[in-house]
């Protein structure tokens, strides 16, 4: 059974910053995934934050987008209300809204699972109460 493989901040900033401790790891997980890897713009858009100070990643992840093997298939608005439950919800933990995204995208698709250096990923629930297939670092 192919699952799809939806991909959190943490891997795409270390795949693109060689000296982030995760950088093989991270590497590893993409390169044996489907393309492409699902993702949402919050997700992107906190990359790149990171990515600011690493000369290029920025330019390699839209290149990345460009070139399709990570797609962007998300849109907030069609479930903002949802997103904004998910954050009220894991509040105390706290959640990001790129982690809402994920969950939302992991209820909507079908055999997923989230790449994330992101433990709290472990603690998130589906709307139905369901622990997502997660995949980090041992």
């Amino acid at each position: 059974m192919i699952r799809r493989r939806l991909v959190d901040a943490g891997p795409i900033v270390a795949v693109l910053n060689q000296r982030d401790e995760f950088h093989d790891w991270a590497t590893e997980r993409l390169q044996e995934a489907d393309a492409p890897l699902l993702t949402c713009e919050a997700a992107i858009t906190e990359a790149c934050h990171i990515l600011r100070d690493v000369e290029g990643a920025a330019e390699s992840l839209l290149d990345l987008v460009r070139d399709e093997l990570i797609a962007i298939p998300y849109r907030l608005e069609d479930d903002a209300g949802t997103v904004a439950t998910l954050m009220r919800k894991y509040a105390d933990v706290p959640m990001s809204l790129a982690d809402a995204c994920l969950v939302r995208m992991a209820e909507l698709t079908q055999r997923t699972e989230v790449l994330t250096l992101d433990s709290d990923f472990r603690i998130y629930r589906t709307s139905r109460g369901q622990p997502l297939r997660v995949i980090l670092p041992e």
